[in-house]
């Protein structure tokens, strides 16, 4: 085992014998494994918005055959209704108003809730870090903003933020896990009815939210909401809340889904490089090969040597383009938008991780070859191919 970790500072000194060529495969191999892990982060993102989960108890209640929230018009009457349902916890009627409702990486979505409901409103597990409810509650045009759309826009608690129409006081800076409302801005429900001009105070609203007590009543629940409201004016459709992302983001979904043959395109361009740098790096170096024959290396040792060199290639390159797509995903805040709801691009160490562990895999298998090859070469060979 010594003997193998030996010999690794020789074949650092073999990379680097061959500057302009070591340095454009790893420069080759960042872009394509930024490109990878980029693509994985919106695949892990978008997995995490719209999988139904077993624990998930929320139920959002919409215009039946309506998608975009300018379009979702239910009477705020609804809620007092829904929550007599048996095992219905509680109902939030919510008006959201969005500067676009088109897939867009950069939309602001207003949220409006009554004043008192704002606290069943946000996920479980958020906290107001910067700011307060109570600044929250004194002001009738005042937002409590999620951190990620607080950090895209650059606003603080104090600042006055425009978008889509709607002026707001930040009154509190949100913290949470939920990817909905780390992108979200929560307003007053009369403020947002009456600055959006859909249906004025104790009018319409886009959406309920509706928490059950179990998460094994979420499709009994839902089915008696829709049956409920099938034959007024106003029918409605009804699903969890995961699904319903994934209803409305279908379309990033399947962006996301043929991003991900570009994915698979990046791995085997990583192999590619990897293969061709070692294939004439073991070309260029048969009489070193030779001479360390003579020197007592044996083959296996040699062919060692040789996937040390892939696997460095591959580390290194896989190394620099995860961080710097790991990077870029976590200083960007990005969130793909449609129809008032976002999908963040997942911003944790799983998919650089995914991506250094594909890389270095792919660097070890496209030596393999040229190792072998170079192992069952004997020493004559060696010196007549030069």
């Amino acid at each position: 085992m010594m003997r193998l970790l030996r010999v690794c500072p020789t074949v650092l000194r073999q990379i680097i014998r061959s500057p302009i060529r070591s340095a454009l495969t790893v420069i080759g191999i960042s872009v394509a494994m930024y490109l990878f892990v980029s693509v994985e982060a919106m695949r892990e993102g978008v997995h995490t918005a719209t999988q139904v989960q077993a624990g998930d108890t929320t139920l959002v209640v919409y215009r039946e055959n309506r998608f975009c929230p300018f379009s979702s018009r239910l009477p705020q009457f609804y809620g007092d209704r829904i929550e007599r349902l048996e095992g219905v916890n509680s109902v939030v009627p919510m008006q959201i108003h969005v500067s676009n409702c088109r897939a867009s990486l950069d939309v602001v979505t207003f949220r409006g809730v009554p004043r008192d409901e704002l606290g069943t409103a946000l996920a479980s597990g958020g906290k107001i870090t910067d700011g307060s409810v109570a600044a929250w509650e004194r002001r009738g045009d005042a937002a409590v903003v999620g951190e990620a759309l607080a950090a895209r826009r650059g606003v603080r608690v104090g600042d006055r933020f425009s978008a889509a129409g709607i002026t707001v006081f930040v009154a509190g800076i949100l913290e949470t896990d939920h990817p909905q409302d780390r992108n979200i801005a929560w307003v007053h429900l009369p403020f947002l009815q009456e600055a959006a001009r859909r249906g004025g105070t104790g009018g319409l609203v886009t959406q309920f939210n509706v928490a059950v007590d179990e998460p094994a009543h979420l499709e009994a629940v839902a089915s008696e909401i829709d049956a409920l409201f099938r034959h007024d004016e106003h029918p409605t459709a009804t699903r969890p809340e995961r699904a319903f992302v994934g209803r409305a983001a279908r379309d990033i979904v399947e962006l996301v889904d043929f991003a991900g043959l570009l994915a698979w395109g990046a791995l085997a361009a990583v192999f590619a490089l990897i293969a061709n740098a070692i294939v004439l790096a073991m070309r260029d170096r048969l009489r070193d090969h030779a001479v360390l024959q003579t020197l007592g290396f044996s083959g296996p040792l040699i062919a060692w040597m040789v996937l040390v060199e892939g696997a460095t290639l591959g580390l290194v390159g896989g190394l620099l383009g995860a961080i710097g797509a790991f990077a870029t995903v976590r200083v960007g805040h990005f969130s793909l938008t449609m129809e008032g709801l976002n999908i963040e691009i997942a911003s944790g160490w799983s998919a650089p991780l995914v991506g250094i562990a594909a890389a270095l895999a792919l660097g070890v298998l496209a030596a393999i070859v040229p190792a072998l090859r170079l192992a069952r070469r004997d020493i004559a060979s060696c010196f007549r191919a030069v």
